[in-house]
């Protein structure tokens, strides 16, 4: 089994850290900036010597840069199967990065708030996690990196529409903003639909934990503005500011109407939740997620008191398939997996448990 990442799967993410501006909703944000190399046609239309050639400009640039030198810098064909589903699983790639051809590499930094994906749709994707709501922290250490790679390399870029991208949705700023957010009192309330359909109108899009093409699990919603071209960053980030505030009032309003209506049954799914996850011998990674949902409703209306959103996330964060493969440091099939994630949570809740 592939050595690598070893050190990063024993730690939780730093973005999942639980801190940050209405944490107990907000799990995290993303501030996303496309990037292409003035010159060079975008990846999905360059042959294979273009892009080793922009694979060549920035194993220059990260050489040269003092400030890329705080972190890991690695070709896409030394990345295994394994590995690319544990950085999908931590949020440090899309998806679909490491499928096709494999002229491509990847800069995640010491802390792993930075991540930056070479020839995925675009020549670069300059990526920034934070804690909690923080559109601005995450915005101000992309344009850092963004600024820092600016330095070494020419950027396609026009007077009248700004950053030039692949998919011309993207252009303009070329940055996406998004929020991982929370959201069990609208789904059980049975609003979210509404709530979805509002957020649509505005010029907002929601997708599931994984992003785009992803399904919801766990309650877990992701909102990022859709337009980019005729907007500042400044104005995208109170957008989406001001659409995360007004969910998460209409969230609360769902929570205190569950719990006007229905105390007694919401205390019975977040307990019965809690027992499960506390006494189970065999859980799937979506179980996992679906019932920890209920448990951090529990802590966030102060029914379970004794854990905190950090072990929470953390528990989310390392029964994903991949995460538990490193984590205990040999592959499993799904059978054992199941087996050995209800004994990894077993053994979390117990540790909480005994302090």
């Amino acid at each position: 089994m592939s050595t690598m990442f070893e050190q990063m799967a024993k730690s939780p993410a730093v973005w999942l850290s639980g801190e940050g501006n209405e944490s107990l909703v907000v799990l995290s944000t993303r501030v996303r900036l496309a990037r292409n190399v003035a010159g060079c046609k975008f990846p999905s239309s360059a042959n294979i010597d273009t892009r080793k050639r922009i694979i060549s400009y920035i194993d220059s640039t990260v050489a040269r840069s003092t400030m890329l030198a705080d972190g890991m810098y690695l070709k896409a064909s030394d990345i295994n199967s394994l590995d690319k589903d544990f950085l999908i699983e931590r949020h440090l790639i899309s998806p679909s990065f490491l499928n096709g051809e494999l002229a491509k590499s990847l800069y995640i930094n010491n802390d792993e708030r930075i991540s930056i994906m070479v020839n995925e749709e675009d020549h670069l994707r300059i990526q920034s996690l934070a804690p909690g709501l923080d559109p601005e922290g995450a915005f101000q250490l992309a344009k850092q990196f963004d600024n820092e790679i600016g330095k070494y390399l020419e950027y396609s870029y026009d007077a009248d529409f700004g950053f030039l991208t692949a998919c011309p949705t993207n252009a303009g700023t070329g940055m996406r903003t998004s929020v991982l957010i929370h959201l069990p009192g609208l789904v059980l309330t049975r609003e979210i639909e509404k709530v979805i359909s509002h957020i649509t109108r505005t010029g907002l899009v929601v997708r599931g934990f994984y992003g785009e093409g992803s399904d919801v699990l766990g309650n877990l919603f992701q909102i990022s503005n859709q337009n980019t071209l005729g907007i500042t960053e400044e104005e995208i980030i109170n957008q989406i500011k001001k659409i995360t505030y007004e969910i998460i009032e209409k969230e609360a309003a769902s929570r205190d109407r569950l719990m006007n209506e229905a105390a007694d049954m919401i205390e019975d799914k977040i307990w019965r939740a809690y027992g499960i996850l506390k006494h189970a011998r065999v859980l799937s990674s979506e179980e996992v997620m679906n019932l920890l949902s209920a448990v951090r409703l529990g802590h966030a209306m102060k029914i379970i008191q004794f854990l905190d959103t950090s072990l929470i996330n953390e528990i989310l964060l390392f029964s994903q398939p991949a995460h538990l493969q490193k984590y205990y440091s040999h592959e499993m099939d799904p059978n054992r997996r199941d087996f050995v994630r209800a004994q990894m949570v077993r053994e979390k809740l117990r540790e909480v448990e005994q302090k």
